[in-house]
């Protein structure tokens, strides 16, 4: 083996040992977060309290130590949410870390397919109706799957579905839904239903339950885990069309496979807590400044990542004024001037400066 051979040998060896390091202070750093973000709240609970009551494996009846109110607190009322802000957070930066790696385009987001309006048009079906959570979770879920599958449907009408096709398809489909929001919005009760149709989709966490946690983890943790499996085609595929064909990628089986599982877990998210964007725009590129291109390790780190940073912005967002703000204006906010400087970033430097 020549020295050169050896030197880029050892040159990838430290590079996965400081993006593994990186990785394990990232998710050392959630750890922290979760526990501190739930003393945080109208009701203090000492972060030692916390701890104590997080990790036990105990019922309540046998652990003395706790009163009923930090117990309930935390187990009952702030677990649940912070469990779901941070899955929700991880699945959209992972998925958004899949879409520009297919679309080999930085400035590329996980709602193209329409799926979170579709998602959302589920949901603002079922609070007209005066539907309970559970109903409201699952037509969401389904409307977001359904709506998918129309863009793809639409997307084939031309013979061979492209990466193009699929992208106007997704912004059709994502008008109509719009569309149909927009009108439930004109024709309901302005006093009853209009204002929770109006929060629901600016995008909120509130009535966090275990059952949401089940169901998005379910769907993040199947999706989640094709996604990491794919890495090292997503990697191929970002490459270029013509050279993943050559390496023996059916590229258009595996951008409609990627589609797919960015969908569900983008689905899952808008049927329990509404729209949230920005989340798998912004925070794949910060992984990808801290660990480069490689999807081996950018994907492992947008996903903790994704869930530092939606778990700080609803921390922000349930502690900064006495009314809770909505995550969705939060993060648009937030995510609005970091997009505007990645797009000037790009027009400027392009995608391969990355």
């Amino acid at each position: 083996m020549s020295t050169v051979d050896l030197s880029q040998a050892d040159s990838y060896v430290r590079s996965t040992i400081r993006s593994d390091l990186l990785l394990t202070v990232l998710f050392l750093a959630l750890v922290a977060l979760i526990l501190m973000s739930l003393t945080i709240g109208r009701y203090p609970v000492p972060i030692g309290e916390v701890a104590r009551i997080a990790f036990t494996t105990l019922p309540f009846d046998a652990v003395g130590s706790y009163d009923d109110k930090s117990w309930v607190v935390v187990e009952i009322i702030r677990m649940p949410r912070i469990l779901l802000v941070t899955i929700c957070g991880m699945g959209l930066a992972l998925s958004g870390a899949a879409m520009q790696g297919v679309f080999r385009n930085p400035l590329v987001g996980p709602e193209i397919a329409g799926v979170t309006s579709g998602a959302s048009l589920g949901g603002v079906i079922a609070i007209v109706l005066g539907w309970p959570t559970v109903a409201l979770v699952g037509l969401a879920f389904g409307s977001g799957l359904l709506a998918l599958f129309f863009a793809f449907a639409l997307a084939t009408l031309s013979g061979r579905a492209s990466t193009l096709a699929l992208i106007l398809s997704g912004v059709i489909v994502g008008g109509f839904c719009s569309s149909i929001i927009g009108l439930f919005q004109t024709l309901v009760d302005p006093t009853v239903k209009l204002p929770s149709i109006l929060y629901w989709l600016l995008g909120s966490f509130v009535g966090a339950t275990y059952d949401k946690v089940a169901v998005v983890a379910a769907v993040t943790l199947f999706a989640g885990t094709l996604l990491l499996a794919l890495r090292w085609r997503i990697n191929l595929l970002s490459l270029g069309e013509v050279d993943a064909r050559a390496l023996g990628v059916n590229v258009d089986v595996l951008r409609w496979v990627l589609m797919a599982l960015v969908a569900l877990i983008v689905a899952a998210q808008v049927s329990v807590s509404g729209g949230v964007g920005w989340v798998g725009l912004i925070v794949p590129h910060l992984a990808r400044l801290l660990v480069g291109p490689d999807h081996n390790r950018l994907l492992p780190t947008a996903a903790v990542l994704g869930g530092l940073y939606l778990l700080a912005m609803d921390d922000i967002a349930r502690s900064l004024t006495d009314q809770e703000i909505p995550i969705g204006l939060l993060t648009s906010a937030v995510g609005t001037p970091i997009f505007a400087f990645l797009f000037w970033r790009t027009q400027a430097k392009g995608w391969v400066a990355d």
